[in-house]
């Protein structure tokens, strides 16, 4: 079992979702530690980009707030090496393929291993271009985490047999971002998604309150919020960590 499937040895997973540097990495760094401190058992660390395609207006404004702060992707390693001092959860980076490529795709995954980075989703890369970075994140210990969409339909079962450290499902259609309600037959999914890999399963996109969040992780292996956290980093700035370790500590209470 890879590192990350250390994040749901112990029931349901919470994973939240920060964008480095916003509003500033001493921020990110102290959001990261105070959603550890308050039971996240993964933390998924977004590096900004300038067209996240995946991503709605709450994302894509951080995603700019952290560039117009001159946030680099060398920096993002420092800021994870130095987490890595004292973080012991499971940590990936979530990006986009034009980051990796414009590094170059083995110095990029090579420096993952090195600073502690234990996976890599890449949300615009489609399963049947995995290959492109498969070979060099198996070289180097770094797990290619696999998305399933409500559209994979009759690709549900290749993808699961070959998906590695845990399987992002995305929750429906659409950008992230807060959503009221959900239509997705998600138990169908997981249920194709268990008959072909013993890998866990965590549900994401749209995910905000407490009751979404258990009843996500009731029908999967856990939970990932993104664009709520955001918000708060939005709304409260460098004072944002403390309201994030509240926030964390009543998801992660729900899904339990």
């Amino acid at each position: 079992m890879s590192n990350i499937g250390r994040a749901f040895e112990n029931g349901k997973a919470f994973i939240p979702f920060i964008t480095c540097g916003d509003p500033d990495l001493e921020t990110t760094a102290a959001a990261v530690r105070a959603a550890v401190k308050n039971g996240a058992d993964l933390i998924e660390l977004g590096i900004p980009f300038s067209d996240p395609t995946a991503e709605g207006p709450v994302i894509q404004a951080a995603n700019l707030r952290a560039l117009s702060g001159g946030v680099k992707t060398d920096r993002v390693f420092d800021l994870v090496r130095e987490l890595r001092t004292d973080v012991t959860v499971p940590m990936v980076f979530m990006t986009y393929a034009n980051v990796v490529f414009s590094y170059g795709a083995e110095k990029f995954i090579s420096t993952c291993a090195e600073a502690g980075i234990d996976g890599l989703i890449l949300p615009d890369i489609p399963y049947e271009e995995k290959d492109e970075f498969l070979p060099v994140c198996r070289k180097y210990g770094v797990d290619l985490i696999s998305l399933i969409a409500p559209t994979s339909e009759n690709r549900i079962g290749m993808i699961a047999r070959e998906a590695e450290g845990f399987i992002y499902l995305v929750s429906s259609l659409g950008v992230t971002g807060t959503r009221t309600e959900f239509s997705t037959d998600l138990d169908s999914i997981v249920g194709i998604i268990r008959e072909n890999t013993s890998i866990p399963v965590a549900i994401g996109f749209g995910i905000s309150t407490p009751e979404q969040a258990k009843k996500m992780a009731d029908v999967s292996d856990g939970a990932i919020v993104g664009s709520a956290i955001i918000k708060l980093l939005a709304k409260y700035g460098k004072e944002a960590p403390g309201h994030i370790g509240s926030y964390v500590k009543e998801m992660k209470d729900a899904v339990r």
